[in-house]
């Protein structure tokens, strides 16, 4: 079967597009020029080959007609695409009609919107781990090091305030310390609000990243790598906590090692099947 993919910026498109072929799907790909990295077309040249297309922010119509013209039914999302870009496309018409049926632009709003346009023109978006699902991270303590009393008190009452925060759609990460919130994540990324909650705390922070409480895996979902760990060790932070079977381990095993290589704890809380997603 062919499959489509809609990319957009980090490795989560390389690791889409390796998963589809493993599975000996071919693939369309609809890169997004001002997020997707080039060397994307140097991947999709491989063994088999897959046919690449450029499009801008806002071409939505000429995403769907792409995706049309190769005959494809079934398509993933694969790649984050930054909020605060979303305020300079310029929309297609298929775009505007998009845009005209939101009561809000937050992201779950959007990327519905999109989705339900897709399969407008007989296109079902899946899953975006449909074919990774290898990455997602696992439950329990997932490094050598587990986390002491304190650090698990922190994240108890980090849990609280993620999955509040994350029920509104305006961010899926918190830094705490001491019981107390230093930083919450809005449009700036993960990273970025690590790095903010270490300038602002100093060394001792910890990492909450959570899944929405009905969470759609077809899209934004919460996504975790080597970088991540980077911006903790710099910022001083001691432990991550991912929801396990909601969150990509983008780097696999290689993340958990480089964790325990920089003494930094990784754990994957578990979430009742009630709670959506």
């Amino acid at each position: 079967m062919r499959i489509g993919l809609i990319a957009g910026n980090g490795r989560f498109p390389f690791l889409a597009l390796e998963g589809a072929r493993r599975l000996g799907h071919e693939v369309t790909i609809v890169a997004i020029r001002e997020e997707t990295s080039p060397a994307l077309e140097t991947a999709a040249a491989g063994d088999p080959p897959a046919d690449l297309h450029w499009i801008s922010l806002g071409q939505l119509g000429k995403c769907i007609a792409i995706l049309r013209d190769a005959g494809v039914t079934r398509a993933v999302m694969a790649g984050q695409v930054k909020h605060t870009k979303l305020f300079g496309i310029i929309p297609d018409v298929t775009a505007l009609k998009v845009l005209r049926r939101l009561d809000t632009k937050n992201t779950d709003a959007l990327i519905t919107a999109v989705a339900d346009m897709l399969a407008d023109h007989g296109i079902d978006l899946e899953n975006s781990t449909a074919f990774l699902q290898p990455l997602l991270a696992r439950s329990g303590v997932l490094t050598g090091r587990a986390p002491t009393e304190d650090e698990r008190a922190d994240l108890e009452f980090g849990y609280r305030m993620a999955d509040a925060i994350a029920g509104l759609d305006l961010g899926q990460t918190i830094v705490v310390k001491d019981r107390a919130v230093v930083a919450v994540e809005a449009m700036e990324g993960t990273d970025a609000v690590i790095a903010r909650a270490g300038q602002l705390a100093g060394p001792g922070t910890r990492v909450v990243k959570v899944a929405k409480p009905a969470q759609d895996m077809r899209f934004d979902v919460p996504v975790v790598g080597v970088p991540t760990l980077n911006a903790m060790r710099d910022a001083g932070a001691t432990v991550l906590s991912v929801d396990a079977g909601r969150t990509l381990v983008l780097d696999g095993e290689t993340f958990y090692t480089r964790a325990d290589a920089h003494g930094l704890t990784v754990v994957g809380r578990e979430r009742p099947q009630a709670d959506g997603g």
